[in-house]
């Protein structure tokens, strides 16, 4: 059996779950992992029996709860390199301090330095008694604390792993754009997508013959894309603000001028290009997705891509469906 739950769509979180045989993949985790596990139950899936996670790059509405999702059921998560150390940089940001604060850490550090030579001086030379002289004991209040933790270690040393690196995964598994491979019943096939993001990828999955691809957060469609998008059984393409709404909208100019951008997000109207000039009618749905809330309103979304459609229309293809942001799409099967 083969089925693909879209569980949330757009700027407030991407997840979908992609099932082949007796393999589940949840592709981005841009939900918390309490919502995520709400989201599947609510659209019949069992999160329990996720076996991977893949992510197609690193901003926050694709993997805001990768981690926690991934501790807790026990999964690998697959990344590109780059995506990875994006991702990981982003959860351990460097610390930053002002020219004031980093002036008054160096006189510090320079007056304990000053303080130990002092020390030094006024000892003198150590005699072997020094060397060898007994440590301090330890107090009993710090002996316990030490015990403490040592035992909380021991009882779950993943939480203790998690403590100290955010970042910590139960297993990580690297891919590369444009070489396929296999995740248990299915295949994965990724490509590269025009987004400003370290190393965005896009991908096509295929399991007991059936394909379904994976095609948001690009700025247009270049032909790398477009040879991928073909030969479809399902296609989930990103339609995600109408033209006017996104330059009347409230957003301020840089933004306008990042989702404009060929490596922004992609339009209605650019989406009703591909699907009337470059797509070939095969897919039995077209699912359009990562619709923005400020920029965007379902009904020209769909009104776009309808007369995109129009000269392909068929009774087993091309049924055109909306993901949402805050409810699941019903589980389509094949």
């Amino acid at each position: 059996m083969v089925r693909f739950t879209v569980l949330a769509s757009g700027s407030k979180g991407n997840s979908t779950v992609v099932t082949g045989g007796r393999t589940r993949i949840l592709v981005d985790c841009g939900l918390s992992c309490r919502e995520l596990f709400r989201r599947m139950r609510l659209a019949g899936e069992e999160p329990e029996t996720l076996d991977a996670i893949i992510i197609t790059h690193e901003h926050s509405d694709h993997v805001n709860g990768v981690a926690v999702t991934a501790r807790k059921l026990g999964i690998p998560v697959y990344f590109t390199e780059a995506t990875h150390r994006a991702w990981t940089r982003w959860l351990t940001p460097r610390r930053q301090m002002t020219y004031a604060q980093w002036l008054e850490q160096c006189r510090k550090q320079a007056a304990e330095r000053q303080a130990e030579q002092d020390a030094s001086a006024d000892e003198g030379e150590p005699d072997e008694t020094d060397l060898v002289a007994d440590p301090e004991p330890v107090s009993p209040a710090m002996a316990e604390l030490v015990a403490a933790e040592a035992a909380a270690e021991a009882a779950d040393p993943t939480s203790v792993k998690e403590k100290k690196d955010p970042a910590w995964l139960p297993a990580v598994e690297f891919f590369q754009a444009g070489q396929p491979f296999q995740i248990g019943d299915i295949a994965v096939s990724p490509f590269t997508i025009p987004h400003d993001a370290a190393d965005p990828v896009g991908f096509v999955f295929k399991a007991e013959g059936v394909r379904m691809a994976f095609a948001t957060d690009l700025g247009y469609i270049p032909p790398n894309v477009k040879a991928q998008l073909s030969g479809l059984d399902l296609l989930l393409l990103e339609s995600n603000h109408d033209l006017e709404m996104l330059r009347d909208g409230p957003y301020p100019w840089s933004v306008k001028q990042r989702v404009l951008s060929r490596v922004g997000h992609l339009s209605n109207e650019a989406a009703a290009e591909f699907l009337e000039t470059d797509y070939d009618g095969q897919a039995a749905y077209v699912i359009l997705a990562h619709l923005s809330e400020s920029n965007n309103l379902p009904e020209l979304a769909r009104v776009a891509a309808e007369r995109a459609l129009q000269a392909r229309a068929r009774l087993l293809a091309n049924r055109l469906l909306l993901a949402a942001q805050h409810e699941p799409l019903s589980a389509l099967y094949f």
